[in-house]
């Protein structure tokens, strides 16, 4: 691959926006981001389709010891998704899993928190929503928050990210009304590799965003991705 496809997080969601304009301007459209990545992509496309932005606060269940191995993955509203192939052939515990899972309830608490402030907690009811993230790996935080917003009973459920492997996409085809993605490599490897620029997103940062989207238009700057 001789070049990067995405400069960077917010280029991403100026490209996968561009797919999305049949949602613009809509009362019914709400944009949901996976915290902390997926934030700054969810950004650019409620912004460009001048449609509201919040956030469905997921955390990944990692393996012990090897934390970046997820397991499973937690949401807001008791949601918990397992790899059950993965769980059956590493041989854990319910024991283990619990007690990861424990940690995990505890930050994502803090960043549903964090997050949301004052604002009143997400309501998918009867709404068409847009889920969103940086990209799709393994596609396991994906899941876990799909299955709190389906829990709601939106009217429409898309799910739509800059990056994600076909195999992985076509997992997801059964729990969504319609998957919009811009790039779909053959060979993945990771989701950094994707972009020129893939800095960690910082709890202030999607903060600043998330208040910077429920102003008027001005374009936010980012911390540590540069625009041209």
């Amino acid at each position: 691959m001789s070049q990067v496809p995405f400069r960077n997080r917010r280029q991403a969601g100026e490209a996968l926006a561009a797919r999305l304009t049949a949602y613009a301007n809509r009362p019914d459209v709400l944009v949901l981001a996976l915290p902390r990545g997926g934030v700054p992509v969810a950004y650019e496309v409620a912004r460009t389709l001048k449609v509201p932005l919040d956030v469905m606060v997921v955390r990944k269940l990692g393996l012990p010891g090897e934390e970046e191995l997820a397991i499973g993955a937690i949401a807001v509203g008791g949601v918990r998704v397992l790899n059950t192939d993965l769980v059956a052939d590493l041989h854990l515990s319910g024991e283990v899993i619990e007690k990861v899972a424990r940690v995990e309830m505890q930050e994502l608490a803090r960043r549903e928190n964090r997050y949301r402030g004052n604002r009143p907690p997400v309501d998918a009811r009867g709404k068409t929503i847009i889920l969103i993230d940086d990209g799709l790996a393994t596609g396991t935080t994906m899941h876990a928050a799909l299955k709190a917003v389906k829990k709601q009973t939106p009217t429409r459920l898309v799910m739509a990210v800059p990056v994600a492997p076909a195999d992985t996409l076509n997992e997801f085809r059964p729990w969504v009304d319609e998957i919009v993605c811009v790039l779909t490599p053959t060979r993945f490897y990771s989701l950094g590799m994707w972009y020129q620029e893939f800095p960690q997103v910082s709890d202030e940062e999607v903060c600043r965003l998330l208040d910077d989207a429920a102003q008027p238009y001005r374009p936010a700057q980012i911390p540590g991705e540069h625009t041209i």
